[in-house]
């Protein structure tokens, strides 16, 4: 299959741009946000919806403070970030300005697409802007998620802006040329690689994970980021973002950059909010039979399948299901506490009344809220 087949049915992508791509010595730099305005814009005349993950805040407020090298403190960034943010929508906005088009600017936490309600009220948002043609420019809410600027990055964000707007195609513009097979900057051996077809521990081990002077994630946190988007059946390319026309090159089917292929077997929507989205508050060890029937035949969990129980959460709350060895096999929303499945684990059904005095469900979870991240041929969607 060539790159023209994989992208053939592409019309809404979601492009994000790193930091590194966007700025200079000068903070922002506006030759190259004029380009890619220019090659976004080319794109939307092709009938292409485009939604943009943005960086370059922090970098932005940064040098307009006139603060020099890294900033430390989360104190310090937030601030950055707030006199950054105004100015880079400022040039966003004028720059698509020219071509007679409106930008719109969404600034999240996690906790706005942890919420059920809040995610689905996002994604409507999100849907109108696209009907309405408005270039919508989406960052991390930097001044108050002090977890996300402490942990997260933007790779991660728009891997989960992609399962919000139902994309179709990611692309990661960087500062390299995609992703190689070793450190290109310790190494005149390195070779780009084209195209992966499944993420391997060798392709992980092939990322370093360390980030640039103005930005977060290095090479290992794109690969993550690529292993929840094509999870989700979506292909996924990085791409040098510093070249002129690189976006069309991609829609026009050229070798650009590494692509990622979607996985065979891909979750939906909802699955992939429970699998990527939410924060495990506890684990449930399983044995061989609960783990195979999760894996193989798409079933609920069991208490009978439950060896172990690890954390405190309540009915509702998210939970990691692992094999015996302790390997991740699965997510889900549990029924019952973790209270109440210490005292039912390994029993049948039939039990769980007897036992607890009522019977809310059968099911510790069921699969409608169950996403299994082993494929049935063993490997891994995450």
């Amino acid at each position: 299959m060539t790159r023209k087949d994989t992208l053939t049915n592409v019309r809404k992508i979601l492009v994000k741009v790193g930091s590194a791509v966007l700025t200079g010595e000068d903070g922002l730099d506006l030759n190259i946000i004029e380009q890619l305005v220019d090659d976004i814009t080319t794109l939307r005349e092709r009938d292409y919806q485009i939604v943009l993950v943005s960086s370059g805040a922090i970098a932005s407020g940064k040098h307009r403070l006139g603060i020099p090298g890294k900033l430390k403190s989360i104190p310090q960034k937030q601030a950055a970030a707030a006199v950054g943010q105004g100015r880079l929508m400022r040039v966003y906005s004028n720059a698509f300005g020219k071509h007679g088009l409106f930008v719109g600017q969404v600034l999240l936490t996690m906790s706005d697409i942890t919420d059920r309600k809040r995610f689905l009220n996002i994604r409507n948002t999100l849907f109108t802007l696209l009907e309405w043609g408005v270039i919508t420019i989406i960052n991390e809410n930097d001044t108050v998620a002090v977890d996300e600027i402490k942990f997260g990055d933007n790779d991660h964000l728009a891997a989960m802006v992609a399962n919000l707007i139902e994309a179709h195609l990611v692309i990661n513009l960087t500062s390299t040329e995609g992703l190689y097979d070793q450190n290109p900057a310790e190494s005149k051996k390195a070779k780009l690689i084209p195209l992966v077809t499944e993420i391997t521990p060798e392709i992980e081990a092939s990322a370093t994970d360390e980030g640039t002077p103005v930005g977060m994630g290095g090479m290992k946190s794109k690969v993550l980021a690529a292993k929840k988007v094509t999870a989700f059946g979506i292909p996924y390319i990085i791409a040098p973002g510093r070249r002129q026309g690189v976006l069309q090159e991609i829609m026009d089917g050229k070798e650009t950059g590494t692509l990622f292929l979607p996985m065979s077997e891909h979750l939906n929507s909802r699955k992939y909010w429970i699998a990527f989205t939410l924060r495990a508050r506890g684990r449930l060890f399983l044995d061989e039979g609960a783990t195979a029937a999760l894996i193989a035949d798409g079933k609920s969990l069991l208490p009978s399948g439950v060896t172990q129980v690890e954390g405190d959460f309540v009915s509702g709350d998210p939970v990691s299901c692992v094999d015996p060895a302790g390997n991740p096999i699965a997510k889900g929303l549990v029924n019952y506490s973790a209270e109440e499945i210490r005292k039912i684990m390994g029993l049948k059904t039939g039990k769980i009344e007897q036992v607890l005095g009522y019977k809310d469900y059968d099911e510790v979870i069921h699969r409608d809220n169950l996403a299994v991240m082993i494929q049935p041929d063993g490997k891994s969607k995450t």
